[in-house]
């Protein structure tokens, strides 16, 4: 994977400055709450479930299969907007997501399985592809490669976040309302943050930008580069779904139920950190150098969990692969970019969330299996991330002379 770009200075810059340019606060704070169904979504249907009085592991297929749908068509929807625009895909699809999420505990109690499986399928099909496009936005909105590396830091960093407060929004409303009210929430905010960044100026305006003439032939999404950075980034994921099990047989182990969520929060803050202070300046490493040393750190930060650390110390050596996974994820997407012929950069973008998400989920399922198993369930998320390492060893990106 080859990687080239103009040399820019690396003064410090601020978030002010970033969130302060026209539009910025608006698109990222439109789509972190048009994501929040993202984390909420999958509790709040457990809940609807059980309320209802269907068993917990029908609840869990079906939130298993809202967030394996989601995934599976962003692509597909990538592939729309980079066609279509932004607004053409962003409407539809937040309506019939929100309206089929409201639909569920009207019209699911009364169809059985069937209906309700079908609705919550249908569903994750349509969540609105907000990430890919916010991604496929930057270079408009923030013209100036600093800002837009910093915003690029700031929007990566949060969305660990989406599945700290998403989570306890719904258990909030569930415990005070019902899991009727927590869907209604989820379905609210999702449509609501969408709008506000479907009508945004940027995203009614947008279009991928067009091939350039004497560029060559168009590269295909298949690449040997794309496929290897694709197929590297499952281990990140793998890495995030197996420390999620392992959160929970740490709970489990020493008799503390808040540690399953303890852990993965300290996890994602740790992400939101590392991405505020990577994001402040540009550095001296090319962007491939980057993606590497990264990844080496972040594989380097889950070797504490083998010495099997007890619940305060795992808390603490959690944060520090959270750090990393910030930088791993931005280089990966400014890698994206550079790779992608002109007009399919938003699916692109789609590719790579569902290349993690895949990951996430494989690391889910074998952690499962392995859960009794103390060590080799705290090895895990280092084999994940070691995975990760070697694939992008072996594709060897070429040593662009480019900072990110």
């Amino acid at each position: 994977m080859s990687l080239t770009a103009s040399t820019v200075p690396a003064p410090r810059i601020t978030y002010g400055a970033v969130l302060g340019s026209p539009h910025v606060a608006r698109l990222l704070g439109g789509t972190l709450t048009g994501r929040l169904p993202n984390g909420m979504a999958p509790v709040a249907i457990l809940l609807w479930t059980l309320a209802a009085g269907s068993s917990i592991a029908f609840g869990g297929l079906l939130s298993a299969l809202y967030g394996l749908a989601s995934g599976l068509s962003q692509p597909v929807k990538g592939r729309l907007m980079d066609r279509f625009g932004q607004t053409a895909v962003h409407l539809p699809a937040t309506v019939l997501n929100s309206s089929l999420l409201l639909a569920l505990p009207v019209a699911g109690p009364h169809g059985g399985t069937a209906l309700a499986t079908t609705i919550v399928v249908s569903a994750g099909l349509t969540t609105p592809p907000l990430e890919a496009g916010l991604r496929a936005l930057w270079p408009s909105v923030l013209p100036d490669p600093r800002l837009r590396h910093a915003a690029l830091a700031l929007d990566t960093g949060t969305q660990g976040l989406l599945y700290i407060v998403g989570p306890l929004l719904v258990a909030a409303l569930a415990s005070a309302h019902s899991p009727a009210v927590a869907l209604a929430a989820t379905a609210a905010l999702g449509l609501a943050g969408t709008l506000v960044v479907a009508t945004a100026p940027p995203s009614r305006r947008w279009r991928p930008a067009p091939a350039v003439a004497g560029d060559g032939p168009p590269r295909r999404l298949t690449s040997p580069e794309l496929v290897a950075l694709f197929v590297s980034l499952a281990g990140i994921g793998f890495a995030i779904g197996a420390l999620n099990v392992w959160a929970v047989a740490m709970a489990e182990q020493h008799g503390r139920d808040m540690l399953s969520g303890l852990l993965p929060a300290a996890f994602s803050t740790g992400s939101f950190l590392g991405g505020l202070l990577y994001g402040r300046r540009t550095w001296p490493a090319s962007t491939t150098r980057q993606l590497l040393i990264g990844s080496a750190a972040f594989l380097a930060g889950w070797l504490p969990l083998l010495a099997l650390p007890g619940p305060h110390a795992a808390t603490a050596a959690v944060v520090l692969p959270g750090a990393f996974l910030t930088v791993v994820v931005a280089c990966a997407y400014v890698t994206t970019d550079a790779l992608t012929p002109a007009g399919r950069t938003s699916e692109a973008y789609a590719w790579l969330i569902l290349s993690i998400g895949a990951g996430q989920a494989a690391g889910t399922a074998l952690a499962g299996r392995l859960a009794d198993h103390t060590l080799v369930s705290a090895a895990l998320p280092a084999g994940g991330a070691a995975f990760t390492l070697a694939i992008l060893l072996l594709a060897r990106p070429g040593h662009a002379p480019a900072p990110l």
